[in-house]
């Protein structure tokens, strides 16, 4: 992990600080990009999702998913908590939290908003990060690259249909046109560019070339992601400043849900007798979030003055440090984990792995 993505957090305090400052000295700025939109995508945003989300997909080898089969158990738990579990869950802190118990607290014409940035941020299952969740707890590399080539495809047809299903239910209008449009801007046409790019790469330079690529394109892509949330508190700023306490309200259900969700999968993993090194990175990709995506769709669908824009950078902002939480208590429960009795009968996986 480099020091720039370990003190992430720490880059989007000072973005929060910049753009909330630029916000206040440059008005009509921010109003000229935030009105650059077509068909209600704001195309400067859109450009910087591509920097930002391209590079993580060409660490993606949808070539790897015929490997599913090896760690059955462990996918069907990743699948199960993705899909099943994680954007229903938060959906349901998200009612809780910001819809009844922090209702005093926060804007009233922002609450349907707050849910809806919640929700939009679970919908989507991390796609580059947890490759760095995963080294850092030891986690079988190639499974972690098998669960996330499926969760990508899934996403492809999933994320659209259950943003808009929970967002119905929260009672939110949903802007079909336009939520369909962010899937094919930020996912698949993103998805088809980082093939064509990896496959074209691969065939000229070989694997040496797609790390050098990877390792200039990697520095562009947070700052892309920098540059971004600037704006975004550039508009935010006001609201901001009136209002601290929102970001603080906002980050509890996001805690929650990652520290929930982390925990059912390390657990189901456990009964179901898979090794540690599965486990890891199944429950991490259960806990973390494509929080480039969700931003832009937040953006897409709300705009960049509204609560669910705000919500989804709350993810950002803690993202770093909780999950380092979250694979520090892997690695230290581990002892604990193989000491169960499925796991000791299923330990040929961890001796393979070992070989």
């Amino acid at each position: 992990m480099s020091v720039f993505e370990r003190y992430l957090s720490l880059w989007v305090g000072l973005c929060i600080v910049a753009g909330v400052a630029l916000g206040h000295l440059l008005p009509g700025l921010f109003q000229a990009i935030g009105g650059a939109e077509v068909a209600k995508v704001n195309l400067p945003v859109a450009l910087l999702v591509w920097i930002m989300i391209v590079p993580m997909l060409l660490k993606i080898d949808f070539g790897a998913l015929h490997r599913v089969k090896e760690h059955w158990r462990g996918m069907g738990v990743t699948l199960f908590i993705n899909w099943a579990v994680k954007p229903f869950s938060m959906a349901a802190l998200g009612w809780f939290f910001v819809g009844d118990l922090f209702q005093p607290y926060l804007p009233a014409d922002q609450i349907p908003s707050y849910i809806a940035g919640l929700i939009i941020l679970a919908a989507a299952p991390c796609t580059a990060m947890v490759f760095v969740w995963s080294n850092l707890s030891d986690g079988e590399p190639h499974f972690t690259l098998s669960q996330v080539a499926l969760n990508d495809t899934i996403m492809v047809f999933a994320f659209a249909p259950i943003v808009g299903l929970l967002l119905g239910l929260s009672a939110i209008t949903v802007p079909w046109q336009t939520l369909l449009l962010s899937v094919g801007l930020y996912i698949v046409v993103p998805v088809v560019l980082a093939q064509l790019l990896r496959g074209r790469v691969l065939a000229i330079a070989g694997e040496a070339g797609l790390r050098r690529l990877l390792g200039r394109l990697h520095p562009l892509s947070l700052v892309a992601l920098l540059v971004t949330l600037v704006l975004l508190f550039g508009f935010q700023g006001e609201q901001i400043i009136a209002r601290p306490l929102v970001i603080a309200l906002l980050a509890v259900p996001i805690l929650i849900q990652v520290y929930f969700n982390s925990g059912v999968a390390y657990l189901l993993n456990r009964a179901a007798g898979e090794a540690h090194c599965v486990a890891t990175p199944s429950a991490l990709i259960g806990a973390s979030n494509f929080f480039e995506l969700a931003v832009a769709t937040a953006i897409s669908l709300f705009g960049f003055e509204s609560g669910a824009a705000l919500a989804t950078v709350v993810g950002v902002l803690i993202e770093v440090p909780v999950m380092l939480s979250v694979v520090g208590i892997a690695n230290a429960t581990k002892g604990w984990y193989e000491r169960g009795g499925a796991v000791r009968r299923n330990g040929r996986v961890a001796a393979g792995r070992a070989e």
